[in-house]
């Protein structure tokens, strides 16, 4: 039996007050299980991203939870979710991000670093080798290519073996070959080391290799607020 990992309750976010207010999300209700694969879709200004911002725990809600492995996390005080968030979530951005004086394997053990700890050596040349880096983990980004900086940031979500993996147009900065390969090595990877994967997209194509689709528009949730 799967466990559901994140769950959102009236989950809502306004911008700005009074007459320039924008309401960004309105009340949405939303479940992923353990292991699921899961694609946000909609059109630009639909609030697929400011959703993402809630789960990952960088931008507070106007009202509302996000409950993540059965926690509130906003019940958190700002120490705790910063603690929270560098141990349970992971993040690939559509640009890497990545800090150009390190190299492909330091990059990848930054979140780790941050927490004062090492990377156990067999797990990190396993996801080194997965991720196809292992003649580049000594590179630094302004070495490698757009698709190989991505797979580095591949890296540096999952070192730390958190509970959920965030992407955020993974693939917008990509050709679409490139683009079709990181999408394919998120997903094996995550699958791989046991994480859940929560992916926002604009790209059908994409959205159509995940487990299921969470569709939005308008700020709300119009198809697929949970497993069927």
């Amino acid at each position: 039996m799967q466990m559901r990992i994140v769950m959102t309750k009236d989950l809502c976010k306004v911008y700005g007050k009074g007459e320039t207010a924008v309401q960004a999300l309105k009340s949405v209700n939303i479940e992923v299980e353990q292991g699921e694969f899961v694609a946000i879709a909609g059109a630009s200004g639909s609030g697929k991203s400011t959703l993402l911002h809630m789960l990952g725990a960088v931008d507070l809600p106007t009202s509302g939870k996000v409950l993540i492995e059965n926690r509130d996390i906003y019940k958190e005080s700002e120490k705790g979710l910063s603690v929270f968030r560098r141990r349970k979530i992971g993040f690939v951005f559509q640009f890497y991000n990545l800090i150009p004086v390190l190299t492909a394997e330091e990059n990848i053990k930054v979140p780790l670093s941050l927490d004062g700890k090492e990377p156990d050596p067999a797990f990190l040349n396993e996801l080194i080798d997965t991720l196809g880096l292992t003649e580049r983990r000594n590179h630094l980004p302004n070495q490698l290519s757009g698709g190989q900086q991505q797979r580095v940031a591949i890296g540096r979500a999952i070192i730390h073996k958190p509970a959920i993996v965030l992407a955020d147009e993974p693939t917008g900065n990509l050709d679409t070959q490139n683009g079709r390969e990181i999408i394919t090595l998120l997903k094996n990877s995550v699958r791989k080391f046991g994480q859940t994967l929560i992916l926002i997209t604009h790209d059908p194509a994409i959205a159509a290799q995940a487990d299921r689709v969470i569709r939005m528009q308008d700020g709300q949730v119009v198809e697929g607020r949970a497993r069927a």
